[in-house]
């Protein structure tokens, strides 16, 4: 599975090219429509569900509505369940395939199926949603056990909340983190968050993660090698629009993710079929420090910063972004 070519005369190494579309070739359009709506297609249904019950429906029957939405957000999720992961790997399959979604591993002999890596994904753009390349289900990378760290506002959401834990993505606490690492599980984390979505620009690309350091200290703490990643493509799936200002800011802050006006094929949430491009960097091996002083956690976090940096700057011509500008913030 995947195919293999050079990287570039200094690094000799292989790089390991996973095609959705071509590792996927009983994938078709309809099922790629399914699937996407189930994965993407909640949050556009709640926020429908909500209007339409707020402005045609009687106050009775919109507050049988919200009681009904309330339950769905307090029904217990188990990321095990058997039709849930059946459903995850009928998303992640038809999802590589539809845009399609090209996994590039520059030293994928360098990763251990028995440990634990943390993974830096950027950018966050709209919604992440290029990481899908990256999960178990896809099975694209040797790594049989891998989480997906994601706004805890994510697990409030109904519907939604069910969907993504069986895609494999859980809340972004630090206990949740070091948890998972404990127990073997590779990460993959956005470090921008929920500031980056609001820094988004359209002509470029924004990397906030200059004072993101708590990852970095994490996986020091757990000796957990860093790995970087970056997608292009991903900004290019949705169009978008969002206010700005200070309290714009705040009130994303407040409710754990940004509030952006986004829309895909016909105002649908169906994204644009433009390809998308995931490059995964070699990892950045840490020595095991229990309690990292701020110098040693600068000094790893730089490292991270330009292997990142570097990473964009290798491939970006190579995947069809020659002109493509990361800006790291």
């Amino acid at each position: 599975m995947g195919e293999e070519s050079e990287i570039d005369e200094d690094r000799p190494e292989k790089l390991r090219v996973f095609n959705g579309r071509e590792e996927f070739p009983s994938s078709n359009i309809w099922h790629a429509i399914v699937a996407l709506g189930i994965w993407l297609g909640a949050i556009h249904f709640v926020a429908v569900l909500v209007v339409f019950s707020l402005l045609f429906l009687s106050p009775s029957k919109a507050l049988l509505v919200f009681g009904l939405l309330v339950v769905f957000m307090c029904l217990p999720t188990d990321d095990r369940s058997r039709l849930g992961r059946k459903l995850s790997r009928y998303i992640c399959k038809h999802a590589c395939s539809y845009f399609p979604v090209t996994l590039h591993v520059e030293h994928i002999e360098a990763f251990d199926p028995n440990r634990a890596y943390v993974f830096g994904y950027e950018p966050h753009s709209v919604l992440p949603i290029g990481v899908v390349a990256l999960a178990d289900l896809t099975g694209f990378m040797p790594l049989p056990k891998i989480k997906v760290l994601a706004s805890s506002a994510v697990f409030y959401t109904p519907f939604l909340r069910h969907i993504w834990t069986w895609l494999g993505l859980t809340p972004a606490t630090k206990r949740n983190f070091i948890s998972l690492l404990g127990a073997g599980y590779s990460c993959i984390i956005v470090p921008g968050g929920v500031q980056e979505t609001f820094l988004m620009e359209h002509d470029s690309e924004i990397a906030f993660v200059k004072s993101r350091k708590g990852f970095v200290r994490i996986a020091m703490e757990m000796g957990c090698p860093l790995v970087p990643v970056f997608c292009y493509g991903q900004s290019n799936v949705y169009k978008w629009w969002k206010p700005g200002g200070k309290l714009y800011l705040q009130f994303s802050r407040a409710l754990k993710f940004t509030p952006v006006f986004f829309w895909g094929i016909f105002g649908s949430p169906l994204p644009f079929q433009n390809p998308m491009h995931v490059v995964v960097g070699r990892p950045i091996e840490l020595k095991k420090t229990s309690k990292p002083t701020m110098e040693e956690v600068n000094e790893v976090h730089g490292k991270f910063v330009e292997a990142l940096r570097d990473l964009f700057e290798r491939h970006k011509a190579r995947v069809g972004h020659a002109d493509l500008e990361l800006k790291i913030l």
